[in-house]
């Protein structure tokens, strides 16, 4: 989905978020890199082939300022139904996930994330900003900065020339 973001003074660096644990972590410490951000779920119909494809984008790109985050939610079709530490089981067990696991969260309705609120100000989908389902992903730029917002239904390596151009390596 090629979307159009409307510019914000903000960057992904100004937000701190909890990880899996419950540790605060400074969105700041993936400066420069190119991040993918990604809301996951356990349960989904779309959970195998999205991991797959996620593991294999950063393992191959992580030593080149590449990272993925990854945030649960159960927002859609209570598919991520367990704790922090079973839903970090789970992905580091099944499918060998490096990238970091955060906080269980909301990404629509009054409770949404602010992380989430400024990724999806200014990208509209079907739903207008909301997310519609799990494995809707946005790319973030090395500035911190949205550059695109996919459909859940994309496959992670059809994002993978997006990613290399960010990256320089187009």
């Amino acid at each position: 989905m090629a979307a159009q973001f409307t510019p914000n003074t903000k960057t992904l660096y100004d937000f701190t978020v909890k990880d899996a644990k419950g540790n605060d972590v400074d969105l700041s410490v993936y400066k420069g890199k190119v991040v993918l951000v990604v809301n996951v779920a356990s349960k989904c119909g779309l959970t195998n082939s999205n991991y797959e494809e996620l593991n294999q984008i950063y393992l191959k790109y992580k030593d080149q300022d590449f990272e993925i985050l990854a945030f649960p939610c159960n927002q859609f079709g209570a598919q991520e139904p367990g704790s922090n530490e079973e839903i970090a089981d789970f992905v580091c067990t099944k499918f060998k996930s490096e990238f970091p696991i955060f906080d269980k969260i909301d990404v629509n309705g009054e409770n949404s994330a602010p992380v989430y609120d400024f990724l999806k100000s200014g990208f509209y989908g079907i739903l207008g900003g909301d997310i519609q389902w799990n494995f809707s992903k946005f790319l973030v730029d090395k500035e911190g900065k949205p550059v695109d917002r996919y459909y859940p239904t994309t496959s992670p390596l059809t994002i993978e020339r997006d990613i290399q151009k960010l990256l320089g390596l187009l």
